[in-house]
């Protein structure tokens, strides 16, 4: 039985006193519930103070990005070390946002993947199409690209300490959601692509998210599809009470 994870994007929002108050709000929720695995990543700026105020409390601390080099001369980025120091032990790679907006290729996901993974952090690889690319019938294509590509070269191993995060573009911050079956065919399609990169065992226990509009009136039907093992939550993780809604239901 694979433990569900929810996990909050905080993305660009909020300030430092922001970010601490909702924090805040989660512990005092959430300390003392039988709850699923739960993760927050705030904006870099904010994680020293979310990690304050999140302190002997079951929920665990992310990252939104990360770079793949140890140190040097990149203005503006972030290392490995750099996340554990300041107390991750999570970290989101290849969302959609950092794909289509910043650039992101599927050779960056990889390496930051590999990153992540030597530093000892967990990483949340997220795939998923444009909705011209579902129009035309090539969901599967896109995700078995950034599969293959973004996850390359690692072994079984590897795989079993990753988390997928199926996040179809078309239903980031607008208001859709992917139908329940739509998630689970993917996810499930996603799961066959593990098994051909590694095991039946590491394909049965990789955790596969679903993200996209999760708010709490739809995760009780996204919870109850075979393959959907948590969420990675955007905008509903931004209020106290729409996330704990969503972490209580998967308790």
């Amino acid at each position: 039985m694979r433990a569900p994870l929810i996990a909050g994007n905080w993305k660009m929002n909020g300030l430092v006193r922001d970010a601490q108050a909702l924090a805040q709000g989660l512990r005092a929720r959430l300390e003392k519930d039988s709850a699923p695995e739960i993760v927050v990543c705030p904006p870099f700026l904010a994680l020293a103070a979310v990690r304050e105020a999140l302190a002997g409390s079951p929920v665990k601390l992310g990252a939104q990005d990360v770079h793949w080099e140890a140190k040097g001369a990149y203005t503006g980025e972030i290392s490995t070390a750099m996340l554990q120091d300041v107390g991750c032990t999570h970290v989101i790679l290849g969302h959609s946002e950092r794909r289509h907006i910043m650039g992101e290729t599927h050779e960056h996901v990889n390496r930051k993947t590999r990153a992540a993974l030597a530093a000892g952090l967990t990483p949340i690889v997220c795939v998923g199409e444009l909705l011209e690319e579902r129009n035309m019938g090539d969901t599967n294509g896109v995700i078995e690209r950034q599969i293959v590509k973004g996850l390359e070269g690692l072994s079984a191993a590897d795989l079993s300490r990753i988390v997928i995060a199926y996040e179809p573009v078309w239903a980031i911050g607008t208001g859709k959601v992917a139908a329940p079956r739509q998630a689970e065919e993917v996810n499930r399609f996603i799961r066959k692509l593990v098994l051909q990169r590694s095991d039946s065992r590491t394909a049965e226990g990789i955790r596969i998210l679903y993200g996209g509009a999760v708010k709490p009136d739809n995760i009780k039907d996204l919870m109850a599809e075979e393959d959907i093992d948590g969420a990675l939550v955007g905008g509903a993780s931004l209020e106290v009470e729409s996330f704990v809604k969503i972490v209580r239901y998967t308790s």
